[in-house]
């Protein structure tokens, strides 16, 4: 399995701390942001990490990251030019990806839990990861019956059809690569990621865990504010990087 980081975007909710760098950049306590979601890959055996960035910090992450030789990895590159959606990521990542399934994690995206038996334990389809949140009509909202079987997804409803919201760690197998060429833009102008979730689910291969620690998606300067607590108080032991 092959993983990707993607890191790209514009963060403007974070200005003016962004206006000369990269939001995965930025430090979370003692380690910059992206180490985490690193981490998570890196604790689950992930060996070769795709790290999609946006043109003007990819020098930035060259100089932090290098080739992963520290880290026991190997990293590469991809530029992206202008953020098209989360599923974006799929198409430039082709090559990367080759024949291989795919886990990718948002670079923002900070998880308590050690997620490496349900990634290691993935074989076909697509797996997402749903967390119980207070205010669902700001995410994509996962529906599944008691059995955790998938019955919808719906991105930022109006109505909710449950209080699971879809954090930013998805696996896939390399179909997602055709997948994610066949769909069309949405109104926004995005490749969708809840369209590759919902072309997974037609094919009744779309399987949920549950993430039962904290998770924080840092992108607003209240929850860097709380990733900022989290990385202090509980997972510094739980660091491999």
């Amino acid at each position: 399995m092959r993983g990707i980081i993607l890191s790209g975007g514009h963060a403007t909710r974070l200005r003016p701390c962004t206006k000369v760098t990269s939001k995965q950049l930025l430090p979370v306590y003692n380690r910059p942001m992206i180490y985490y979601p690193l981490n998570t890959l890196i604790k689950a055996g992930i060996k070769e990490i795709l790290i999609i960035v946006a043109p003007e910090q990819a020098g930035d992450y060259l100089n932090l990251l290098g080739s992963g030789e520290e880290m026991g990895v190997k990293f590469t590159y991809e530029i992206q030019d202008e953020p098209k959606g989360l599923a974006q990521a799929f198409i430039l990542a082709e090559n990367f990806i080759d024949k291989e399934d795919v886990v990718m994690i948002l670079g923002d995206n900070i998880f308590e839990d050690d997620l490496s038996n349900e990634i290691n334990s993935f074989k076909k389809g697509g797996k997402i990861f749903a967390k119980e949140v207070s205010d669902p009509e700001r995410f994509g909202i996962v529906e599944f019956d008691e059995n955790n079987k998938v019955i919808s997804i719906e991105e930022k409803p109006a109505k909710p059809k449950s209080n699971y919201c879809v954090t930013g760690l998805y696996i896939y197998d390399n179909k997602v690569v055709q997948m994610a060429k066949n769909l069309k833009p949405s109104a926004r102008g995005e490749i969708e990621i809840t369209d590759i979730n919902n072309e997974y689910l037609k094919l009744n291969e779309l399987e949920v865990a549950m993430v039962e620690g904290e998770w924080i998606d840092a992108g607003t300067f209240d929850s860097l504010l709380k990733a900022q607590n989290l990385a202090k108080e509980r997972l510094q032991e739980k660091l491999v990087i």
